[in-house]
């Protein structure tokens, strides 16, 4: 996969993650790929992604991704992220939040992510959720 093919692959990610349809972001996954996010557990294979990724759109019913960059590192590719929303979803206390962060992904021979790792600032991101200052 060239950089431009996985420029307009990050671009159909950010797509699907704003589109609020789970299923969608999933199927950027390989069959067995996997989706960390910081010190999370892995979700591993397409079912177990749409439930992790689910659990951000719920939370965050006016959910948008935005693409910010895309690299490669090596043999990884950086997908670099902003997410804007509301945290309107269950229980949720109706703060916006807005954080950016990476993945870095390793493409498997079927041109999908076979493994995922996030990152963003969780302290960051706690700090908007509830409404305290950051530092």
């Amino acid at each position: 996969m060239t950089i431009d093919d996985l420029r307009q692959f990050g671009a159909r990610y950010a797509a699907a993650w704003s589109s609020h349809n789970a299923a969608s972001v999933a199927s950027f996954f390989s069959e067995n790929g996997s989706l960390k996010v910081n010190d999370a557990e892995p979700a591993v294979g397409r079912a177990a992604i749409m439930v992790s990724v689910q659990g951000f759109m719920t939370a965050f019913p006016d959910l948008q991704v935005a693409m910010d960059k895309l690299s490669l590192e090596g043999d990884e590719a950086i997908f670099g992220w902003t997410l804007t929303g509301t945290n309107t979803g269950p229980g949720g206390a109706g703060r916006p939040v807005r954080i950016s962060g990476y993945e870095q992904w390793m493409i498997g021979r079927d041109g999908l992510v076979a493994k995922s790792l996030g990152h963003f600032d969780a302290a960051d991101y706690q700090r908007q959720l509830h409404g305290g200052t950051g530092t």
